[in-house]
C-alpha cells in the first residue's frame, strides 16, 4: 500500500507534461503532501488574478496564464531588462487519490495556492491495537 502511494506521489511531483510550446517564462511550482490533502503553490508576482486559468481534464492539472509587458514610457532609458513576460503553462499528472471535483484555489500577494483533496481512503488512518 505505502509503496503504490509513493509511487503516485512521485508522478505527482515528476508529472509534468511538455506541451511542446515554447515559453520564455515559466513560473516556480512548490508541490507539499499534508494529511488531507496536497498543496500546489504558484509563484505569479506581477500576473493579474483575471490572466490565470486552471483546468483539470484527463486527471491532468494545467495552470496557464500571461505575464504582461509593462509598457515603455517614452523618455525611459533602460540599462538593463531582466524580467521576463509572456505566456505560460504548467502541467500536472494528479494522483488519483485526488477528489477532482474538490479543487479549490486562491491568489493572493502573487502566489496562487490550488488545493487538492484527496479521497478517503488516501488518508493515513490509525488503527487502535488493544492489548489483551
Amino acid at each position: 500500500m505505502q509503496r503504490e502511494i509513493d509511487r503516485m506521489f512521485d508522478r505527482f511531483r515528476g508529472g509534468m507534461i511538455d506541451d511542446g510550446s515554447a515559453s520564455t517564462w515559466l513560473p516556480t511550482v512548490d508541490i507539499a503532501e499534508q494529511e488531507n490533502d496536497y498543496v500546489v503553490k504558484v509563484d505569479l508576482p506581477g500576473v493579474n488574478k483575471s490572466d490565470v486559468k486552471i483546468t483539470v481534464q484527463n486527471d491532468v492539472l494545467t495552470i496557464r496564464g500571461e505575464k504582461k509587458q509593462e509598457k515603455e514610457k517614452k523618455g525611459e532609458n533602460y540599462h538593463r531588462v531582466e524580467r521576463s513576460y509572456g505566456s505560460f503553462q504548467r502541467s500536472f499528472t494528479l494522483p488519483s487519490s485526488v477528489m477532482s471535483d474538490k479543487i479549490e484555489a486562491s491568489y493572493d500577494n502573487g502566489v496562487l495556492t490550488i488545493t487538492l483533496p484527496k479521497v478517503e481512503e488516501a488518508k493515513p488512518k490509525e488503527i487502535e491495537v488493544k492489548v489483551k
